[in-house]
């Protein structure tokens, strides 16, 4: 007999079970109903908002007991470690959950509250992982103390490196290159783009998504919101503007279409040069990689928006990326989810004000995201975002408490 979680996956349960499902009453055992609520609370449009508010209430040693047990379903202790669904008490044990992913973890770590961060670092496993340190480092509430205890405790790690097994020696996609991220300039000092990109530096990045390059190899170059979009009506000289458009949308519709581009492949013709987005289409994923990591900083303002996760992910590991150009990318509206939920987690972008009061300003931004990032803002731009219709209502109105929050506290002293 299935289970009730597949019923209510498969839409198969009257409305009336499932309310009931939603309020916790089905008889199932404890650590079904937990997945049942977890689901609804995720996916049903009609019954997750109830879901969330039992979950909120929900029995405390059943939640203990869901957090700690490395059984649990990922989508359970994912939506449980969550900034915006944590309880307190069930913090330390899913830090020690092996089952928790270090990138939940991180997300955790870069607005987690004072007393978050207390819990972290008692916690073996955080004290133990780099990549989770490197991030908890950038979290503003940090005191000097502490801030004392990572900088020791990152230094002891890195200079005797010890065996590690299970969860400490996982390192997920989201950790990985900010805990190997290499020695770069200090944030006020622009990369040299002059300077040539070592080929170890690509093949490392190539070996470590290889996975994902390689089912997504044949995908070609489709950027968020389109080619056309994406260049805009001055990008070619005006006597060729008309061409190159045509031969843009042209492209693009192939693309789309999944028409082969024989005549594209086949190269520009006699006397005539590659525009740089005729350059890219050309090159497969694992080119057009190669080219963000190795590429020019127009190259790279092309390739964050290509559809492609894994090469628009590229830009970001890039040695000549600079903080300038990464301001940009924060704010921009067509890229790809992931690309604004990667740059969080490189210590280097979160230490760059602009880049983060970016974030919380972009309507793509996702809510979770932004919100865990407003508590850095300043005054001023708390008010300013209080006002831009652009972003979802919940961020303008939490910087709008916010904001008289701190000019409340600022009257007073």
């Amino acid at each position: 007999m299935p289970r009730s979680i597949d019923l209510i996956r498969a839409s198969k349960l009257p409305s009336n079970m499932m309310q009931f499902a939603a309020k916790g009453a089905l008889s199932v055992p404890p650590d079904e109903n937990i997945e049942i609520l977890v689901y609804l609370a995720k996916h049903n449009k009609i019954f997750g908002d109830l879901a969330r508010m039992t979950l909120a209430g929900w029995d405390e040693n059943a939640s203990l007991a869901a957090a700690s047990n490395p059984k649990t379903p990922r989508e359970v202790l994912d939506y449980l470690v969550a900034p915006e669904n944590l309880r307190p008490k069930l913090l330390p044990a899913l830090l020690e959950n092996p089952s928790v992913a270090d990138r939940e973890l991180a997300k955790f770590a870069i607005s987690a509250s004072p007393e978050g961060i207390a819990a972290m670092l008692q916690s073996p496993r955080v004290r133990a992982s780099t990549g989770v340190l490197d991030v908890l480092r950038s979290n503003p509430y940090l005191k000097a103390d502490q801030s004392s205890a990572i900088a020791s405790l990152l230094d002891t790690s890195r200079a005797e490196p010890v065996p590690r097994t299970g969860s400490e020696a996982r390192v997920e996609e989201a950790i990985a290159p900010t805990a190997a991220e290499p020695a770069r300039e200090p944030a006020s000092a622009a990369p040299d783009e002059a300077g040539e990109v070592p080929d170890e530096v690509v093949s490392a990045y190539l070996a470590e998504h290889a996975t994902e390059i390689a089912a997504d190899q044949d995908k070609p170059f489709q950027p968020v919101g389109g080619i056309v979009e994406l260049l805009g009506a001055d990008y070619f000289p005006v006597s060729e503007n008309k061409e190159m458009t045509e031969i843009a949308r042209s492209e693009e519709n192939a693309a789309a279409a999944g028409v082969a581009k024989s005549k594209s492949e086949a190269g520009p013709p006699p006397g005539q040069r590659d525009n740089t987005v005729q350059k890219i289409n050309r090159l497969d994923v694992k080119g057009r990689i190669q080219l963000a990591m190795k590429g020019n900083k127009e190259e790279r303002s092309i390739l964050i928006r290509d559809g492609t996760k894994v090469v628009a992910l590229a830009v970001l590991d890039a040695p000549k990326l600079s903080d300038g150009e990464v301001e940009k990318f924060a704010l921009q509206k067509n890229v790809l989810e992931a690309v604004l939920r990667q740059i969080p987690l490189k210590r280097r972008f979160m230490k760059n004000y602009i880049v983060v009061r970016n974030l919380v300003a972009n309507p793509r931004t996702p809510l979770d995201l932004g919100l865990g990032l407003m508590k850095h803002l300043l005054t001023q731009d708390l008010k300013n975002i209080s006002a831009n219709k652009e972003i979802s209502e919940t961020v303008r109105k939490l910087a709008l408490k916010m904001y008289k929050q701190k000019l409340d506290a600022a009257n007073k002293k």
